[in-house]
């Protein structure tokens, strides 16, 4: 994510600094016309009931005229702050063909050096220092950093290049749960990682490659950060089409048009649709009013002493990013993990139980687990278990 932060400085200094900034302004506006609000309703209680209802007329009408210049104010920051980063984005000359290939190529060797790096920290159990890493590539220190820092700026010119193919592919996703400012972002990270996949001896405009990694980065956030409770991408993307295609079917026969027309269409069984239907649901509050003087809350009704749906999606999930953090272990680093803390059928087992297990002493299951821990404590493999820390 350091280098995600170095190549969207543009996005992180004029559009994320400008509407934070803005966006504050504008809480501090609102804030301060629910408190006057609340005064003048404390004033007009001492009032007679006539005057009551005048006032509380034109309160009434001052809200509504401060609520509008508010959202007003609002709008007017964030179109700025998205002006100026277009603006910014637009002076950055687009790349030739030949600069492409350029650029792709130191690229390339900036990659195979990080992969040296990789392989020294798990040699060394620690980061690497730039001595090491010189030495593990045989080249000379000063060398060494002129090559890094190459590939570096390389990396960095490619994405900032094609910034603009981020935001004419956001404008595209606007309107689904995240703002344009957040699809900007993560579109962002998909040109950087199609920067780092992208083979220039294939043949095609790097542009043409970019374009499927953007959306993807694109669509995934929609799908894990546009809902309460996360679906799979390729449900999310199969949400999509059916409403694409239920919009055309009502333009093309004039009327909303049924299940089985749209299974048809769709070529799924009517089954398969109502399953999809059903998970696209919102979820209700627990907190939402009930009855006429909305004195209770859904909550209130619903008795459960077992695990929430929530809870059980975020089990699952964690399973899964355990499993892919566990992945990058050996076989036998992975093992024995799973021994120790019972991942598998909850108990946990001794140094001396697991000892047996792979007919070796105690300590040297002691050795095996205190280097698993140490490379699961890396920053590129437990940030994906980062999130599930309260």
């Amino acid at each position: 994510m350091t280098q995600a932060n170095n190549v969207l400085a543009p996005i992180e200094k004029s559009k994320i600094g400008q509407i934070s900034q803005s966006q504050n302004e504008v809480d501090l506006l609102i804030d301060q016309s629910e408190e006057d609000l609340a005064d003048d309703r404390a004033e007009e209680v001492e009032g007679s009931i006539e005057d009551l209802d005048n006032q509380a007329a034109e309160k009434a009408d001052k809200l509504r005229a401060a609520r509008r210049r508010n959202q007003a104010k609002k709008k007017h920051y964030t179109e700025d702050s998205i002006r100026l980063y277009l603006q910014e984005i637009g002076r950055i000359r687009l790349l030739r063909a030949d600069e492409e290939i350029e650029l792709a190529r130191k690229i390339a060797d900036l990659l195979e050096l990080e992969r040296i790096r990789e392989k020294l920290y798990d040699d060394l159990d620690r980061e690497p220092n730039d001595k090491e890493w010189a030495e593990a590539v045989d080249m000379p220190l000063p060398a060494f950093r002129s090559r890094l820092h190459l590939g570096r700026r390389a990396k960095d010119k490619m994405v900032q290049s094609n910034l603009r193919l981020v935001v004419s592919i956001a404008k595209k996703y606007m309107n689904r749960g995240l703002s344009f400012q957040d699809l900007i972002q993560e579109g962002s990270l998909g040109l950087i990682r199609a920067a780092e996949k992208f083979d220039h001896e294939k043949g095609y405009k790097f542009s043409t490659y970019a374009t499927w990694w953007i959306r993807q980065a694109i669509t995934r956030a929609i799908a894990d950060q546009s809902r309460t409770i996360r679906l799979p991408v390729h449900l999310y993307e199969t949400i999509s089409r059916i409403k694409k295609t239920t919009k055309l079917l009502s333009q093309e026969m004039g009327r909303k048009p049924t299940e089985e027309e749209i299974a048809t269409r769709m070529e799924m069984t009517i089954e398969k649709l109502r399953f999809i239907a059903k998970s696209a649901q919102l979820p209700i509050s627990l907190e939402t009013p009930i009855g006429k003087e909305e004195d209770s809350r859904l909550g209130d009704f619903i008795e459960s002493d077992g695990e929430t749906p929530e809870d059980q999606v975020s089990k699952n999930l964690l399973r899964e990013d355990l499993e892919s953090v566990l992945d990058t272990l050996s076989p036998r680093e992975r093992d024995v993990l799973r021994l120790r803390y019972g991942l598998d059928d909850g108990r946990m087992k001794t140094l001396e139980e697991i000892g047996q297990i792979f007919n070796v002493t105690r300590e040297r299951i002691r050795q095996i687990e205190a280097k698993a821990l140490r490379k699961l404590r890396h920053p590129n493999r437990n940030s994906i278990l980062k999130e599930y820390i309260r």
